[in-house]
């Protein structure tokens, strides 16, 4: 029964799992930023293919 309570009390599982989501957040956030991003490139070096055509 000790063996029990002291897995009720253990939270080291519980802060894995905090940072996990947390490193989760970070990705999530960083591959929105890096498509935005990776569009207004698209857009630039369609510019700049357009002006250098003509």
């Amino acid at each position: 029964m000790k063996f029990f309570k002291n897995l009720m009390n253990d939270e080291q599982g519980a802060t894995a799992i905090e940072y996990g989501l947390i490193a989760a957040l970070i990705a999530v956030a960083a591959i929105t930023a890096m498509q935005g991003l990776g569009n207004q490139l698209t857009n630039t070096f369609s510019n700049v293919s357009t002006t250098m055509a003509v």
